[in-house]
Order: structure tokens, then C-alpha cells, then sequence
């Protein structure tokens, strides 16, 4: 869906995709999100299921539908949003403690974007359309260029 134009991103109803940004705590890499979410995969077709990989938050989002409607889950390893896993569904349960929780579905694939520097923060936020960062193979060679003078480049703003 990214690397359209934005009039090319509404569907037919006319609603812009909206996102969520999160740390990915415990990633040291890129490597080591692909890692997590090729385990989570392979333990539920151990388990008889969709090979999706989940994420389990407290808060639920309000604005479901936009977030079903090709929205991504933007991860930030290191500082930087490095990658994206398009969200195919969310659940909203009761954990064994009586607490409300949201477990997001999402796509086993993880998209390599381009990087972009982000502070800090705890849970998730929303990420509107517009200040996604591209994913990298929509870049041309850019991909081509080493993960730390990519970092560095987009550290400058350059990226």
C-alpha cells in the first residue's frame, strides 16, 4: 500500500489508512524483530494455525476500522522506525485477571522501511498516513546502501 500516492491509499469509502507505532523492546536489530516474528509463526503452525504473529497491548485502539483499513504496525528498534507488518485484525479479550487487553494480528511479513528517528515512548501511538516512512525496496538503491550509513543518512534528514 505505501509508495502510492495518497489519493491511491483511500478505499472506496474514502478513509485514509492510519497506523500505530510502537518500541520494539527487546529488538537490538532488524534481525532480531524477524527472528521474534518468525518463532511466533512457526509456533502456531506448530499449533494448528495461521502463521500471523501477534502483539499483545492493555490499551485497545479506538479507531478500529481505520486501522483495519491497510493499516501497518511501525516498529522502533534503536531509535529508529526500521520496519512495519501490515495489521490483519484486532481482538479485544479478558485475560485470565479480569483486564481488558488487545491482541493485534499481524502479517508474518516484516517490511524493511526507511529509517526515521523517534524518541522514546511507552505503548503504542497513532501514526497517520502521512508521516509513515516509506518502505526501503520502494526507494531504488537506496536498499543497497549499509544499515548504518542508512541510519546515518536518515539521521541528517537526508533519507
Amino acid at each position: 500500500m505505501l509508495g502510492l500516492d495518497a489519493s491511491a491509499q483511500k478505499d472506496f469509502n474514502g478513509v485514509m489508512a492510519l497506523h500505530l507505532i510502537k518500541l520494539a523492546v527487546g529488538a537490538d536489530s532488524l534481525e532480531d524483530l524477524r527472528e521474534w516474528v518468525s518463532e511466533r509463526a512457526m509456533n502456531a503452525i506448530a499449533a494448528g494455525l495461521e502463521p500471523h504473529s501477534t502483539h499483545t497491548t492493555r490499551m485497545v485502539p479506538k479507531r478500529l476500522d481505520e486501522l483495519l483499513n491497510g493499516g501497518s504496525l511501525y516498529w522502533v528498534i534503536k531509535g529508529q522506525v526500521q520496519a512495519r507488518q501490515r495489521i490483519l485484525d484486532i481482538e479485544v479479550f479478558t485475560d485470565v485477571d479480569g483486564i481488558q487487553r488487545c491482541r493485534l494480528i499481524l502479517d508474518p511479513s516484516v517490511v524493511e522501511t526507511a529509517g526515521q528517528p523517534r524518541r522514546a515512548f511507552q505503548g503504542w501511538r497513532y501514526l497517520p498516513q502521512d508521516d509513515v516512512p516509506r518502505d526501503l525496496d520502494s526507494l531504488g538503491g537506496v536498499a543497497e546502501l549499509p544499515a548504518d550509513l542508512r541510519r546515518e543518512l536518515s539521521e541528517l534528514g537526508l533519507l
